[in-house]
């Protein structure tokens, strides 16, 4: 491409992204899919890459961050930032008015109206057009500087130009994390089975404190602006202000308005209470200040709040409903988390179906019966809280709810550590959820680097018995054929407290009708989702008349759900959720038991685990309609291409396999030293922990941890099994290759961005002249090599210890000069 050609491609490339951003964060749809916005952003990037005199500064790829912050730097604000007085009633509101109106001797004033977001309060400070700073609120009188990661918000302006743009001035404003992409974090943390998020302000808060500005850009933060300071800026009124800054590029909810009276703030308060439930953001209440700069002077100051302005906070909302079922979901860590399941409530401006109990204590502080009528709430969490419940409305001869003493994934005993409220699951070994953690790090980046055994398909050959642990992944090379078919995603199951499967009503109805596509079929339940699951059937019928898609069988079919659900209803009641074992009655009531698919559905955790269990030769056409109810599956080509990276992982030096064991305390940097130190893994197991403690930065409890991995019978089992399946277990003689003794004897760290080197790479390096790499900073350094941003407390460290730091210019001289 030439010169020319890329300056034009960049502009094409700017434009569409900029257009998608803003489809993004300000009107909250999209038109792309991410993967498709990431080709399009990995392009631009490329460009400017390659022509680097036409990355302009406010370019879309200079979003991505990439900067690391060890310590955040605090900064004096130049304007405090005052906190407001809440006010939660109309009274208090009235009695704030009166006071405005006696400050200031007349009622000839105007208020102005926005809504609260809850979010993180921030300054931003530019300079000649530019941000300079962005800082928290802190105390009010200082915050953190966290302008590395505020520069990745999209809607954040880098440069600011226009009319009357002074040569410095500030903006205030709230940064949060819009409601779907909270949404999407905790779907993702429950899929890994990880602690949810409480609300979208804590999210927010801890994004912005993140240490890697590049995860801070994947958490798509969002601003609004509701402030501007500065010296002589010209305009007298706040409403002034914030069109100034509208006009500036700076994003300011459309939200506010202008209220001549108490009266029109009582009746946008009112507007706002339901309204706001259909903004991408959180609202806790509404703002009121003064619009006149003057009168705002007038009126001054208490010693904490301004005297021109208050907040008026909404009260939480909260709603009845009967508890359905309780689930039980495991984490990685074992940790055991009651959810339970309610009957759909419509609660502020969402469906309300599912509320986390926490644990057993919980449960028994609440005094939860089978059926019960709960309480729910919702304030400033977006996730429900269960409040309590309706004792009065208990059903007769319901039971108290008794916490489970098995774990639901793998039937073994909990524990329930003294002092602790979770209940675990001890069986690390061969528990799904606990083999997934330490399988996923054997196949990461670092370690084996098998790229084509993402966490879903880990995820399905776990649960349907094809790999147990680490080694089984070298077995799958002898299962092609078992594998095709294989159900790839689990999101569409759930599983009972007694280990029944039920699978998600939308499945259950694309599968029984024709003609009907699975989009359709998820936007009437988007449509119903405040319908009981009976009534949500009848209305689907209705529907199904009114597409004309054939009416009779496909009606007839939901008919046949509705009667069956019925015939089974001693089965518990999941909103959402059907029993699988209810839906294969109706395809295969003719050719096996009821009582055997309740069994199956019990021992298995997919469709296709069922079939192959209850080993049925089916019909082409049945079994196409089943496979309806199925996820995505192992085909062909994705098991090829998993295969072929399993196939080339056995490649990976020692140092990498022995990382990927996931032994204790080990990470990458010490499994290279050990490995390049012991040259074997019989060496390392042999070693005494005087040899170990002889190799510098191992101490007491890593060699604590070495012994007992290798004392474990298991380990030693997994150990022979890579070893027959071909894996490295001692150093190659190609890869063990010193270009020099340059650097023997030295101890060296790099810190900050290196031009010539990758992380990776400058370890390598120093080791293949003598060196050792040191991963901190220590007072065993001999010296650091000093690359751009290194983090300010390590340079203060360093320096604190006396340890010399040269440039990277110094440090290639060094090695070449002599080598």
């Amino acid at each position: 491409m030439t010169h020319q050609e890329a300056k034009k491609r960049i502009a094409e490339l700017t434009k569409e992204i900029n257009y998608h951003n803003h489809l993004y964060y300000q009107e909250s749809r999209i038109e792309i899919s991410d993967f498709e916005f990431d080709q399009l952003l990995e392009e631009l990037i490329r460009l400017e890459t390659e022509f680097p005199d036409l990355l302009d500064p406010d370019s879309p790829s200079q979003r991505v961050g990439g900067t690391i912050t060890k310590e955040f730097k605090t900064v004096v604000h130049e304007y405090k930032m005052l906190s407001l007085g809440n006010t939660y009633t109309i009274e208090e509101l009235q009695a704030f008015d009166e006071r405005v109106e006696k400050g200031l001797g007349s009622t000839d004033y105007e208020y102005f109206c926005e809504l609260k977001f809850d979010g993180v309060a921030i300054s931003l400070v530019y300079e000649d057009g530019k941000l300079v700073r962005a800082v928290t609120r802190g105390d009010g009188t200082k915050g953190d500087d966290v302008t590395a990661n505020v520069r990745t918000i999209q809607n954040i302006p880098l440069t600011v130009s226009g009319k009357h743009v002074p040569k410095k001035f500030e903006v205030r404003g709230e940064i949060f994390l819009p409601i779907r992409e909270f949404e999407k974090i905790n779907a993702e943390r429950e899929k890994k089975g990880e602690a949810l998020l409480a609300n979208p302000r804590n999210a927010a808060s801890g994004t912005l404190k993140m240490q890697d500005s590049s995860i801070v850009a994947k958490r798509r933060l969002n601003c609004c602006l509701y402030q501007l300071l500065g010296e002589d800026l010209g305009i007298k009124t706040h409403s002034e202000a914030i069109h100034l800054i509208e006009s500036w590029g700076f994003n300011v909810s459309q939200t506010y308005q202008k209220a001549k009276n108490l009266n029109q703030v009582l009746e946008y308060i009112e507007k706002w209470r339901e309204g706001r439930h259909h903004l991408p953001m959180e609202t806790d209440g509404v703002v009121l200040k003064i619009n006149d700069y003057d009168q705002r002077e007038e009126l001054g100051f208490t010693a904490k709040n301004p005297r021109w302005a208050i907040a008026y906070k909404y009260k939480a909302e909260s709603a009845e409903t009967e508890l359905l079922s309780i689930t039980y979901q495991v984490g990685r860590t074992g940790a055991i988390t009651p959810v339970a399941n309610l009957l759909p409530v419509s609660l502020a401006g969402t469906t309300v179906k599912r509320a986390s109990l926490h644990n057993a204590n919980e449960i028994q502080r609440l005094g939860i019966y089978e059926g019960d009528t709960l309480f729910v709430e919702k304030g400033g969490e977006i996730i429900p809280k269960i409040t309590g419940v309706d004792v009065s409305m208990r059903k007769a001869h319901a039971k108290p709810i008794h916490y489970i003493d098995s774990c639901p994934e793998c039937g073994t005993k909990l524990v329930r550590k003294e002092g602790e409220a979770k209940h675990f699951c001890p069986n690390a070994e061969t528990c799904p959820p606990q083999i997934l953690g330490r399988i996923e790090h054997f196949v990461s980046k670092r370690a084996m680097d098998i790229d084509s055994l993402g966490t879903e398909r880990i995820r399905a050959l776990i649960d349907q018995d094809f790999i147990k642990n680490y080694a089984d992944i070298y077995d799958l090379e002898s299962k092609e054929k078992e594998l095709l078919g294989l159900e790839m995603s689990h999101d569409q199951y759930e599983k009972e407290e007694s280990g029944l499967l039920y699978i998600t009503l939308e499945k259950a109805l694309f599968a029984l009708t024709e003609q009907i596509s699975f989009k359709q079929i998820q936007d009437f339940l988007q449509e119903a989702a405040e319908l009981p699951l009976f009534e949500t059937l009848k209305a689907f019928q209705e529907k199904i008349r009114k597409w004309k898609k054939k009416v009779p069988s496909n009606v007839g079919m939901v008919e046949l759900l509705i009667n069956t659900l019925k015939d089974h209803h001693e089965l518990p009641k999941m909103e959402d959720y059907v029993p699988v074992a209810v839906v294969l009655d109706i395809f295969l009531g003719r050719l096996v038991e009821f009582s055997d698919l309740l069994k199956a559905s019990k021992k298995e955790g997919t469709i296709h685990g069922i079939i192959l269990r209850l080993d049925l030769d089916l019909p082409n056409e049945l079994r196409e309609r089943i496979k309806k109810l199925k996820a995505n599956t192992f085909q062909e080509g994705v098991i090829s291409n998993m295969l072929d990276g399993i196939k080339a992982s056995k490649e990976q030096p020692f140092e990498k396999v022995l990382f990927a064991l996931g032994i204790r305390n080990i990470g990458e940097n010490t499994a290279q030293l050990l490995a390049r130190h012991f040259g074997s893994i019989e060496k390392l197991q042999d070693a005494s922990a005087e040899q170990l403690l002889e190799i510098n930065g191992v101490g007491d409890i890593l060699v604590q941890s070495i012994q007992d991995f290798f004392e474990n019978s298991e380990n030693q089992n997994l150990i022979q099994r890579l070893k027959n399946h071909g894996l490295h277990f001692e150093i190659q003689e190609d890869l063990n290759v010193v270009k020099s003794q340059v650097l023997a004897g030295k101890r060296i760290l790099a810190s900050g961005k290196l031009q010539n080197f990758k992380r990776d790479e400058i370890v390598d390096f120093v080791q293949a002249h003598g060196g050792q790499y040191i991963s901190s900073v220590s007072k065993n350094l001999d010296f650091i090599i000093e690359g751009e941003g290194m983090g300010p407390s390590k340079k203060e460290k360093a320096e604190k210890l006396g340890i010399p730091m040269i440039s990277e210019e110094e440090f290639l001289d060094m090695v070449g000069s002599t080598s």
